[in-house]
Formats: structure tokens, sequence, C-alpha cells
């Protein structure tokens, strides 16, 4: 293997292994779960995708061939976080309002990931005030 792979691979594992680390402590240190959310997705995911890389290009210069199983992880890895993440949001947001109310106004009238139906549009009735389903007996 060149001088120069071997570089290229010790360069992608140090970056991977810093992001990493560096998401692995914002995901033990920081406050609440808002917070903590972006270390995993962000840090880590670019970490872990740095080894892979890493992974990806010591097999090339080592084979001559390519790895198919490092890149479908790193695919896999690309696409789930994201809407691993966002789906975590949302529900934190549906569960925890009184954080949705201190958000600065959104500029568009929907709002913050969550839908809020403009004036013009026809408003649901609040839970409060639907018809309350009797007791299962």
């Amino acid at each position: 293997m060149h001088t120069l792979g071997e570089v290229l691979v010790a360069l992608l594992i140090v970056a991977g292994s810093s992001f990493t680390l560096i998401g692995s402590i914002g995901l033990v240190k920081l406050p609440d779960l808002m917070m903590r959310l972006h270390a995993p997705t962000k840090a880590t995911t670019a970490g872990v995708g740095g080894v892979l890389l890493a992974s990806m290009s010591y097999a090339f210069l080592r084979t001559g061939e390519l790895s198919a199983h490092e890149l479908l992880i790193t695919l896999f890895l690309f696409l789930t976080a994201p809407v691993t993440a966002h789906f975590l949001a949302k529900a934190y947001l549906h569960r925890h309002p009184d954080r949705v109310r201190r958000l600065p106004p959104a500029c568009r009238e929907a709002g913050w990931a969550r839908f809020e139906p403009s004036s013009s549009e026809e408003v649901r009735p609040s839970r409060e005030q639907r018809p309350q389903r009797p007791p299962r007996v």
C-alpha cells in the first residue's frame, strides 16, 4: 500500500473517531433531549461515516476491489439517522407544548415543527371541547 493511501486512511480514521468522540460527549453532557438530539445525529453520524470511508479506502487500496458492504452501511446510516431524529423531535414537541410556546415566532403562518392552521382555515376543537367517549366497562 502506498504512503499516500496510508495517510488518507489514517486521516479518515482520526477525523471519524474525533467526530464520534465529540458526539458521544455531547450526548452525555447536554441537558435535555432537544439539545442531546443533535450530538448523535450530526457528529456521531459523520464520525461513523468517516470510519466507514476509511474502511472502504483501506479495502480498495489493499485488494483493488470496492466493498459494497461498507457503502450500503453508510447509505443506510445517512438515510435513517435524520429521519429518526426528526421523529424524536416531533414527538418531544407534541409531548412538551410549553417548549413550543417559548420558540420565537415563525416567519410563516404554519408555525414551527407542527401544523398550526392559519386563521382562514377551520380550526379543530381542542381536546377539552371534543365529546368524550364513555368509559369502557
